[in-house]
């Protein structure tokens, strides 16, 4: 296996990520993985909120860069953009969260309400433009369902300091080697974000989940969380 896999990464990061989203082989990746190398991560992602929505990501990272990520997803809100982020924290728990985090007894969990299991937003996987958290709620740069499926590849994403990641310091500031690392060590978890939950094809602030706890300005459908799985 560790054979297969040296040669493997001996391609291009973009042909790895396209072999590994076409269901090639799961690939084994470095235990103790060192700055100076290529580490392969997937993610199976799962449903929340019950939307129904499922995929997989692969990313290979290297130093403080993202060198590819591939996301394939499908079963989501039809036609309309879908946020999506890598989240960490030091003190998070760094995982999917469940209903039990549910801290208002509404019977679905918004993105503050999953902080505590996968963390906050440290890298936007947006299509264009600049992928630090402060353009995690630009909608409009991020992939949209066509037919309720998308692929999303994007190449050289480097991560940034930051701020409230849970680290001692000021701010609990995370360095971008610091998240990185933990990155790399399977720490990070992908999250999707859109759920249209009436159907009526477009996140409104009139529906019943109201405005989103991030934005007052956007729909909470437009930022809840609908699938989420843990890069390793």
């Amino acid at each position: 296996m560790k054979k297969n896999t040296k040669r493997v990464l001996g391609v291009g990061a973009a042909a790895l990520v396209a072999m590994s989203l076409g269901a090639a082989p799961a690939m084994a990746h470095d235990p103790e993985p060192s700055p100076g190398k290529n580490v392969v991560l997937t993610a199976t992602l799962t449903e929340l909120n019950g939307s129904g929505a499922s995929g997989k990501a692969i990313a290979v990272v290297r130093d403080e860069t993202i060198r590819a990520i591939g996301i394939r997803a499908r079963g989501l809100s039809p036609n309309a953009p879908h946020a999506q982020h890598i989240h960490y924290g030091e003190q998070a728990l760094n995982e999917c969260p469940t209903l039990a985090l549910d801290s208002n007894g509404d019977g679905r969990l918004n993105t503050v309400e999953g902080v505590p299991a996968y963390g906050p937003v440290v890298v936007s996987l947006n299509t264009s433009g600049d992928t630090s958290p402060a353009s995690f709620l630009d909608v409009t740069r991020f992939p949209v369902s066509k037919n309720g499926t998308y692929n999303y590849f994007r190449r050289n994403i480097a991560f940034t300091d930051v701020a409230g990641t849970g680290y001692p310091g000021a701010g609990g500031t995370g360095t971008a080697a610091q998240i990185a690392e933990a990155i790399r060590a399977a720490e990070g978890v992908v999250v999707i974000h859109g759920n249209d939950y009436d159907g009526n094809g477009a996140y409104n602030l009139s529906d019943p989940e109201g405005a989103s706890e991030l934005d007052p300005s956007l729909p909470a459908e437009a930022t809840d969380p609908v699938a989420c799985g843990l890069l390793h």
